[in-house]
């Protein structure tokens, strides 16, 4: 299989690098019904979901490229209180992505390049403010999204990237060069969908996991959800993802684990 190849490619090009990982808290989510994640309510007490944003620099002074990876839920909501999008669903953002980067001296216009998971709302929500940024993007979920306009995205979030610089991926991308950080293609939960591996010294190399899983049960189970585009991608998917950990010797950080996220050092503080 082709994804073989690519992980035992990720697994050998380790190459030591400045690179910070900053975890910012972009919100949450708590549903009334987690059925349509492909889990019965009985099966977990877990309702609500923590909604991160990431922020990734490489290099060191005049050097320093800075990648953002997610960008949470809608700017408009942040400071709002309990807002209701839909019948079951609450959403919660005390702090705007844009200005929790400030308290860490990065402005929107510092930021180099930006890539998302994928284009559901909760992951592009302050998409809008790195309009200067080069957008990373599989060329599926640009026609998903940007082309095709399909019903599962909220477009007005990220469509004021339409004229930005974009390049359009085809599988797997390193970002930076040399191997410390790269875009993994997971294709499933939508179109393009893709996860962020960074090579870290401590706590070693980690995966971001995007929607490739919401729950722990999700993983553990291999439970899809109702809403993915495409069931079969989506467990091909997991099967690569699952053997790139184990090649990497990664961690899995499943970005919607609210126990996980309690766990995290949140910016300023940052992983190298």
């Amino acid at each position: 299989m082709r994804w073989w190849f690519l992980v035992l490619s990720l697994a050998a090009t380790g190459a030591a690098a400045d690179v910070r990982l900053y975890v910012f808290d972009c919100g949450s989510l708590t549903f009334d019904d987690i059925g349509a994640f492909g889990i019965d309510n009985a099966e977990t007490p877990v309702r609500t979901l923590f909604v991160p944003c990431y922020l990734v620099e490489h290099g060191t002074g005049a050097d320093t490229r800075r990648l953002l990876f997610d960008a949470g839920l809608p700017a408009a909501a942040a400071g709002q209180g309990p807002v209701t999008p839909e019948p079951g669903m609450t959403m919660r953002y005390e702090r705007a992505l844009v200005d929790q980067l400030r308290s860490i001296g990065v402005a929107p216009e510092d930021v180099d390049l930006v890539a998302f998971s994928h284009l559901h709302f909760d992951h592009v929500g302050s998409a809008a403010a790195f309009r200067s940024a080069e957008h990373l993007i599989q060329a599926a979920e640009y026609q998903a999204g940007f082309v095709d306009a399909l019903p599962v995205y909220e477009t007005s979030l990220f469509t004021p990237l339409a004229d930005s610089p974009r390049r359009l991926l085809d599988g797997d991308h390193d970002v930076f060069g040399d191997g410390s950080v790269r875009l993994v293609s997971l294709p499933g939960h939508t179109p393009g969908h893709q996860a962020l591996l960074v090579r870290l010294a401590d706590p070693g190399p980690v995966v971001l996991s995007g929607d490739m899983y919401h729950f722990r049960l999700s993983r553990q189970e291999r439970r899809v959800p109702v809403f993915h585009t495409d069931a079969e991608a989506t467990r091909a998917s997991m099967e690569k993802l699952e053997a790139l950990l184990d090649a990497e010797g990664a961690e899995l950080w499943i970005e919607h684990d609210q126990a996980l996220a309690e766990t995290l050092r949140l910016a300023p503080s940052y992983y190298q």
